[in-house]
């Protein structure tokens, strides 16, 4: 059994992604997202899908503003002994020319990409046991050497640091036990993609990303630790 939180799972790739976790019926899933109405309809979803499945607890949670001790941690308690796979999902994106995009805006997109994930982190691994593992969901924007596009400065940057981040805590985890990889997705048929690049086919669905997102999850950290993985067929 796998006790697994995922955020930013209302839509895209976090809402495809818990539908194929559930559908190991050994899973326990915590589905965290800002809006309530869209976690209603991944449970709905999910049961339909998966009436014989996993367990679906869908929470409303904001992990920028929100509060963790009093709200968060204690609802994970009540329902996990311990977690075993964090997911941190979670992202905004604004797309703007770099002249254009404030110091607000860039504060904005750090605060959700980067800082949000630094303290889901800094509260869900001392609830994490040894063998435990953390996947951050970076970007080919934020993937060293890959191709940049206007606009997406912010966001670029913010995936870049998040994919620093995880090298740092593989590194400082090891002691505990706990790998820690980031997956820098390429396009994918979503509303962020859609919103960066209008007009834009992807080259895979959000189906597709959101099941190699949930495999990686459960297996990738038998075979890595501390690695940036791009994982993309087209570009952007």
């Amino acid at each position: 059994m796998a006790n697994i939180i995922i955020t930013g799972a209302s839509h895209g790739i976090g809402f495809e992604a818990v539908l194929d976790l559930t559908r190991n019926r050994d899973n326990q899933v915590i589905a965290l997202a800002r809006s309530a109405d869209r976690l209603r309809k991944l449970h709905e979803i999910s049961t339909s899908l998966n009436p014989e499945g996993g367990k679906l607890y869908p929470a409303q949670f904001d992990i920028v503003y929100d509060n963790y001790p009093d709200s968060l941690i204690p609802f994970i308690q009540s329902k996990f002994e311990h977690v075993d796979i964090l997911i941190n999902n979670a992202g905004i994106l604004i797309n703007k020319p770099f002249l254009e995009t404030s110091l607000d805006d860039f504060a904005q997109v750090f605060q959700t990409n980067l800082l949000g994930h630094v303290n889901m982190i800094k509260h869900i691994a001392p609830l994490m046991t040894n063998g435990g593992h953390i996947v951050n969901i970076g970007s080919m924007g934020g993937f060293q050497g890959s191709a940049k596009f206007a606009g997406l400065s912010a966001y670029s940057a913010s995936k870049g640091a998040l994919a620093t981040l995880t090298e740092c805590l593989a590194e400082e985890f090891k002691e505990l036990g706990i790998k820690v990889n980031c997956l820098a997705l390429g396009s994918s048929q979503t509303e962020m993609f859609e919103e960066a690049f209008p007009g834009v086919e992807a080259g895979t669905l959000a189906f597709e990303m959101g099941r190699y997102v949930a495999e990686f999850a459960q297996n990738g950290h038998q075979f890595y630790n501390g690695k940036v993985l791009p994982v993309a067929n087209t570009t952007p």
